[in-house]
C-alpha cells in the first residue's frame, strides 16, 4: 500500500508517497503559509498534495505542535502562523478523500529513528532543533504519547527562569534558547534581524557573535540532556533538525555533554534518517494501525 506522507513544520511543509519498504517518492516542499488563518494552512496543504494523491491509498501526517483527537493544537503558537487549533485529519481527510491519521512530528521521528536502532536499543530519545525543539521517547520499545499528547515536548521544559519568554507561555524554555528561532531573537547589532541559518553561516567566517550564540543553543541542548538521562535512563539520544544537523552543531553539544557528572551522560546520534524522519515515522504507525 503506498501511504501519502505529509510533515507540517514551523517553516516548511513537506509531502512524498511512500511505500510498503519506506522508499520515498515525488517528494516535494512549500514553505508553511505566515498568515494566522486556518484557510491559508489548509489552502497550502491542498497545493502540497494535488499532485500526489491520486497513487495513494491513506494519508499518514507528522505535525509540529500537540495532536490530540485527530486536531492539531499548537503548544508554541508562534511556529504555525498562530494557529491554537486546526481539525487537521479531518481537513486532509477532506481534500484528499483517503483515510487519514495524525501525530506530533518529534513522536514520529522518535519512532522512525527507534526503527533504525532497535537491535542496539530498546530505550532512547529523539530531540529535533530546528524552528522549535521538540521530542520524542521510546521506552521499552514503545512510543510515548501521553493521554493529551503531550509526551516528549521537551523543549518546554525549562532551562533558564530568567530568560526569554517561551511562545508557549512559559519564561524561559529550551526552545526559547536553543531553537533556529532563538537564535535568530537573540541576535544584537549586525546580526539582528538574521535568520538561523544565516548566524551559522557567519559563525563559519568567524564572527564572534554569530559563534556565541550556536554555543548558547549548543549548551543548552546539553543540559537538557544531562535532564533527559535523568529522568528516562534512555541508552542513546538522537539528534535531528536543521539546527540539530548543521555542520560542527553536535560535536558543541557533545563536547558540553561531556563536562556534566558521567550519571548523566549518554551516546549522541545524528539521526539516521536526516531530515525525512518525521515522514518515515508517520508512515510506520500509519502500517502499524492498519488504517
Amino acid at each position: 500500500m503506498t501511504t501519502l506522507a505529509i510533515d507540517i513544520g514551523g517553516t516548511k511543509l513537506a509531502a512524498a508517497l511512500v511505500d510498503e519498504a519506506l522508499n520515498l517518492h515525488q517528494r516535494r516542499e512549500l514553505p508553511t503559509p505566515a498568515s494566522k488563518t486556518a484557510d491559508a494552512l489548509q489552502t497550502a496543504l491542498q497545493t502540497l498534495v494535488a499532485p500526489l494523491v491520486s497513487a495513494a491509498q491513506r494519508v499518514a501526517i507528522a505535525s509540529t505542535g500537540i495532536i490530540r483527537d485527530g486536531a492539531l493544537r499548537a503548544i508554541n503558537p508562534h511556529n504555525l502562523g498562530g494557529l491554537l487549533h486546526f481539525p487537521l485529519t479531518e481537513t486532509v481527510a477532506t481534500i484528499t478523500g483517503l483515510p487519514t491519521m495524525a501525530v506530533n512530528d518529534a513522536q514520529a521521528a522518535a519512532w522512525a529513528e527507534y526503527h533504525a536502532l532497535q537491535r542496539v536499543y530498546r530505550d532512547m530519545v529523539f530531540l529535533t532543533v530546528s524552528t522549535g525543539v521538540g521530542g520524542g521517547v521510546v521506552s521499552n520499545g514503545r512510543l510515548l504519547t501521553g493521554t493529551g499528547g503531550l509526551a516528549g515536548h521537551l523543549g518546554h521544559t525549562l532551562a533558564d527562569p530568567n530568560g526569554p519568554m517561551c511562545g508557549c507561555g512559559r519564561r524561559g524554555c529550551v526552545e526559547a534558547i536553543a531553537s533556529g528561532r532563538g537564535i535568530a531573537a537573540a541576535a544584537e547589532g549586525e546580526l539582528a534581524g538574521y535568520d538561523a541559518k544565516t548566524i551559522f553561516n557567519r559563525a563559519g567566517l568567524g564572527n564572534a557573535q554569530a559563534i556565541r550564540l550556536i554555543h548558547r543553543s549548543a549548551s543548552t541542548l546539553a543540559k537538557l540532556i544531562a535532564d533527559v538521562k535523568a529522568t528516562t535512563d534512555c541508552q542513546c539520544v538522537v539528534i535531528g533538525g536543521s539546527v540539530g544537523l548543521a555542520d560542527g552543531y553536535l560535536a558543541l553539544v557533545e563536547n558540553d555533554l561531556a563536562q556534566e557528572p558521567a550519571a548523566y551522560r549518554v551516546p549522541l546520534l545524528a539521526a539516521h534518517y536526516r531530515h525525512d524522519a518525521g515522514l518515515l515515522g508517520a508512515v510506520l504507525l500509519a502500517q502499524e494501525k492498519k488504517i
